[in-house]
């Protein structure tokens, strides 16, 4: 998987260049290589992520290509890359992920140059192990995998690819399909959010930090992330080239329920929150998923009477962003606009940020009073709150 233009993003660093020197980064990571969700039906999941984000058919493991217990769909957009697997048999681990957790992230695979020494090196260090390294074969080369665990039921698989030249992975056959919706405009995964238990985020970053040498970028607590009625914390872990962004979110004493804990009550435990996926215009980006069907957060109509007073001018016709739902927010290095859909999926678990950054390296804190007063107006609705 071909690495992020430092002329395209500000943030990432092309050479291999250590842009977060507080970062230990004795675990080099190319970037994100792919996500896997468990879900309950791939086909039907394929075809809405597909039709709703132009997600494109990339590659197909299944009964045709000798794969008897699980059958997957990996669909591409710029460089995200979604693995959706259903089991084929009741008697399966599988079908045990999704009772539990419905269709939800089990898998944030990274690229790396040696999938043997990030193992040794990560469980030496304290992690889990998921599975030894393995190699697996065909007759375009070969791929090397690991994997450790993390919050919840999730893990990280560590990918080396760098003797394989196949569609995907060995195993899986080019998937080809005559329904291609255009693309969107996705172009790589800009973070993707963890959210676990009480009193927990401090030990996840800790495990970041010391596992893995990641760096914390970011911290927010309940002064910084909260409303009338609920309230959680955060610290963002990043590795040293800034490409992998992981915020951990714990919940903050509130005077309600808040959205973390709704996430944990309905997914069961920790997870992965949501993906957030970077754009070139964002406009069009949610203006197309609109018209596909895609539902998003509502933003309150007078969140926008003081935009241009906190964030300054900007590009983008302020009348669009609002008729969109698109938030604005600035930091010293310029500005990000961003959206959130609703859950992708009937549990109010995974969803999808839309993120398009303008020089900014935040993460949107002048958005969250207005983000949180519309998550906790859908689990008013819910009745969750």
């Amino acid at each position: 998987m071909e690495t992020t233009d430092l002329t395209e993003v500000k943030n990432y660093s092309y050479s291999g260049e250590k842009i977060f020197p507080e970062a230990q980064d004795f675990l080099p990571i190319n970037g994100t290589d792919y996500v896997e969700l468990y879900v309950g039906n791939a086909k039907q999941a394929a075809h809405f992520y597909k039709t709703a984000f132009g997600f494109q058919s990339l590659a197909y493991a299944g009964l045709e290509t000798g794969v008897k217990d699980r059958t997957s769909y990996v669909l591409q957009q710029g460089k995200v890359r979604l693995v959706l697997t259903t089991p084929m048999n009741a008697d399966s681990a599988l079908n045990e992920h999704i009772a539990k957790h419905g269709d939800a992230v089990k898998t944030i695979a990274l690229w790396v140059d040696d999938a043997t020494a990030a193992f040794e090196e990560t469980t030496r260090r304290g992690a889990r192990p998921y599975f030894e390294p393995v190699v697996e074969k065909s007759e375009d080369g070969q791929v090397v995998k690991s994997g450790i665990h993390t919050y919840g039921d999730t893990v990280h698989v560590f990918v080396e690819r760098k003797d394989y030249n196949g569609v995907f992975l060995p195993g899986f056959e080019a998937w080809e399909s005559d329904y291609k919706p255009e693309p969107v405009g996705f172009r790589y995964i800009d973070h993707m959010v963890g959210n676990v238990g009480w009193d927990e985020m401090n030990q996840w970053a800790t495990f970041y930090s010391d596992v893995m040498g990641f760096a914390n970028l970011i911290t927010f607590d309940d002064k910084d992330i909260s409303t009338k009625y609920t309230a959680l914390m955060s610290k963002v872990m990043t590795n040293g080239n800034g490409r992998i962004k992981f915020p951990i979110n714990e919940p903050a004493e509130g005077l309600k329920k808040s959205q973390i804990e709704e996430y944990i009550d309905f997914n069961q435990g920790p997870g992965c929150q949501h993906l957030a996926l970077a754009t070139n215009d964002i406009v069009f980006a949610v203006s197309e998923m609109r018209r596909r069907g895609v539902e998003f957060l509502h933003v309150p109509g007078e969140y926008y009477d003081s935009v241009v007073e906190r964030v300054g001018i900007i590009e983008e016709d302020l009348r669009i962003l609002k008729e969109l739902g698109i938030m604005v927010d600035r930091d010293e290095d310029g500005y990000l606009l961003q959206i959130f859909t609703k859950p992708l999926q009937d549990r109010p678990t995974l969803f999808f940020e839309i993120i398009q950054r303008k020089g900014a390296n935040s993460f949107g804190k002048g958005n969250f009073q207005a983000l949180f007063e519309s998550i906790e107006a859908e689990q008013a609705r819910r009745g969750t709150l």
